[in-house]
């Protein structure tokens, strides 16, 4: 029997020794001591790909600023540059294989993009991979540069690349919302305060509601967003600069802001930039704050959906698969309860976040891996959810007309309507009678010669109990028109 071909490798050196590298691979042995010592997730890098992009696009940025100052010559420069882009563009990708948790406060990530982009220039200059004499992956990829610097630039430069995404699905979600919105404008329901009866509005209403809140969201996480803009690219070690040229912060800013279209900024103090991680802290709280709204919105939708007999029964959500093995017939809310899901592990993710960064020390936080993976997980979990929520249930939600339109004609609430004029007192008093004799409030009303029959019917038409038509300055008027507002 032939034996297998031998594996080509080439030799590579570090501090520690030497290792011999698949031959083919553009990683080199920093990245393969890392795939070594880091076998937690078993998820690379590469599944961030804006993470990705914004490592090439941070080693781009510097090279042409070391050409620029004059610390790196135009040829290397080039090489790096056009090595670069093919990764911003998305070749390569499956070489950033070093694991999302690692120790070494990101160096190991830096150091698989300082390979990778060295290796694929040298390609393109016609040398063999490895040729370190040639184009280093520290000496001239990495020039002007630290991983205390580069890493937390590239993870905020990814975040915001990959929160455009999540914004536009959340932007999605909205509207979805409030075309259910106008769908069910003129649908009047019981509102229920405490998963008590309390007083009528439309089921458009409920659902225009749910539109706001996510809006709201909307403008709060993109409020946040700005904390991403401020770098400390130039500070290396920790923020003193060393072996930077003093042209080199503000040439990199301008390259980096052409590159990513992004308003970044140098932070004012390198040092304090350096050390300090609470952007990071303040976006993930922001991201957990509409993880927990949707959370809740889902909860809603599972409630009014409930039943389909024995519950509240009053919308029905698109049914979407089997819901038991044993009970034949049953349809579960499967897509609201996969949302309710992402929610809780975002409101972890949110505490994992804030754990590390108060574990930071002195002139640098170690644990901004951790950081950067909770805050790329919670926001393609949430995107994906956003997009499921709304595909598969939201946009095909009906209305159990009829049974809303019964559960409003049985309701004691509706005699809040008439305490204007009946007062307060009256009114209890009615409703307690209207409950012990299952009496209709409006009769028992007109009965007690407290109003005429038409006075009761104006005042209980669906238009005043929703607010629709406004009876006092206290009350809201939404109209349909208001509804289709985008």
């Amino acid at each position: 029997m032939a034996s297998a071909a031998p594996t080509l490798t080439r030799t590579e050196t570090d501090s520690l020794g030497s290792m011999e590298i698949p031959a083919d691979a553009y990683w080199g042995i920093h990245t393969a001591r890392a795939d070594a010592n880091f076998p937690i997730t078993k998820r690379p890098i590469s599944v961030y790909p804006d993470l990705v992009r914004a490592l090439a696009m941070v080693k781009q940025a510097s090279a042409r600023a070391n050409r620029e100052i004059g610390v790196l010559d135009p040829e290397r420069a080039d090489l790096i540059d056009r090595a670069a882009q093919r990764v911003i563009d998305g070749e390569f990708h499956d070489q950033f294989t070093v694991g999302v948790i690692q120790g070494g406060a990101g160096t190991s990530t830096n150091m698989n993009a300082n390979e990778v982009i060295t290796n694929i220039a040298l390609e393109m200059a016609g040398r063999e991979k490895g040729d370190y004499a040639f184009l280093s992956p520290i000496d001239h990829t990495n020039r002007s540069q630290s991983t205390n610097d580069v890493y937390p630039t590239a993870v905020k430069i990814g975040l915001s690349l990959t929160l455009r995404s999540l914004l536009e699905e959340l932007d999605l979600l909205r509207r979805s919302f409030l075309g259910k919105a106008v769908e069910f404008h003129d649908i009047l329901k019981v509102g229920r305060t405490q998963l008590q009866d309390a007083v009528p509005m439309t089921l458009g209403q409920e659902f225009h509601g749910f539109a706001t809140t996510l809006g709201e969201d909307h403008s709060r996480i993109s409020e946040n967003a700005s904390l991403m803009f401020e770098i400390n690219m130039g500070a290396t070690a920790i923020g003193t600069g060393i072996t930077t040229h003093v042209d080199y912060a503000p040439a990199v800013l301008k390259h980096l802001r052409e590159i990513t279209s992004l308003d970044l900024e140098t932070a004012t103090d390198l040092v304090e930039s350096t050390s300090d991680t609470g952007a990071f802290m303040s976006f993930s709280s922001t991201l957990k704050r509409n993880a927990i709204k949707l959370s809740k919105i889902c909860n809603d939708l599972r409630l009014l959906a409930s039943g389909p007999q024995a519950g509240f029964g009053e919308i029905n959500l698109p049914a979407m698969q089997a819901g038991s093995s044993i009970m034949p017939g049953k349809v579960n809310p499967v897509i609201p309860e996969v949302v309710n899901q992402v929610a809780f592990a975002v409101v972890g993710a949110d505490m994992t976040v804030t754990m590390a960064v108060e574990g930071g020390q002195l002139q640098l936080n170690a644990f901004e891996p951790v950081i950067a993976h909770s805050i790329f997980q919670s926001i393609t979990w949430m995107r994906q959810a956003m997009w499921t929520l709304r595909v598969n249930c939201i946009d095909g939600i009906t209305a159990n007309r009829d049974r809303l339109g019964a559960m409003v004609g049985a309701s004691v609430g509706v005699i809040t309507a008439l305490t204007p004029f009946i007062g307060y007192a009256a009114a209890a008093a009615l409703a307690k009678t209207a409950l012990l004799t299952n009496r209709n409030v409006a009769d028992l009303v007109v009965e007690a010669g407290l109003m005429s029959r038409d006075e009761v019917m104006k005042q209980l038409s669906p238009a005043r109990l929703s607010g629709l038509e406004a009876v006092t300055a206290a009350i809201p008027i939404i109209s349909p028109e208001d509804l289709i507002e985008i």
